[in-house]
């Protein structure tokens, strides 16, 4: 594969032209899906803490072990 070789500053241009074609979101987007990951992350912890506690019991329980 050949490889063309490009002037820095033409890359430049071209970068600049390239995001100005990007739509980008607004600040209200951005804030909702902030705020959803943080839901979700807080939901997954939840989770694998509940999960964590039933299997240290689990563990505790079958083997004696523990805490």
């Amino acid at each position: 594969m050949a490889s063309k070789t490009t002037n820095p500053f033409t890359f430049l241009q071209q970068v600049r032209a390239e995001t100005g074609k990007v739509t980008w979101p607004t600040r209200r987007e951005t804030m909702i899906s902030t705020v959803m990951v943080l839901v979700f992350a807080i939901i997954a912890m939840l989770f694998f803490f509940a999960a964590d506690q039933v299997m240290a019991f689990g563990v505790e329980l079958i083997l004696g072990i523990g805490r």
